[in-house]
């Protein structure tokens, strides 16, 4: 489902975001609403700021995705 480009804005704005930031959250699938939900309140000093978790996701996601193709890689090379 593709949100409206004003959401997008607001969450930028509301989130502090970068367009990098915005175009991960994108590519993963994360919804504008999502990201607004998980701003932390001053309580929840364990909480990464919005960007931060963004990144740390986009990180773990991409590493997951390269050890996948290594070891795709790995099966075809025992295959020969």
């Amino acid at each position: 489902m593709a949100y409206p480009e004003q959401q997008w804005k607001e969450a930028k704005s509301k989130c502090r975001l970068n367009d990098e930031a915005i175009r991960k959250a994108k590519e993963m699938g994360l919804n504008p609403k999502s990201l607004i939900k998980n701003i932390p309140s001053k309580q929840q000093l364990w909480k990464l700021p919005v960007q931060e978790w963004i990144e740390e996701m986009w990180e773990s996601r991409q590493e997951k995705a390269w050890k996948k193709q290594l070891k795709k890689q790995a099966e075809c090379i025992d295959d020969n």
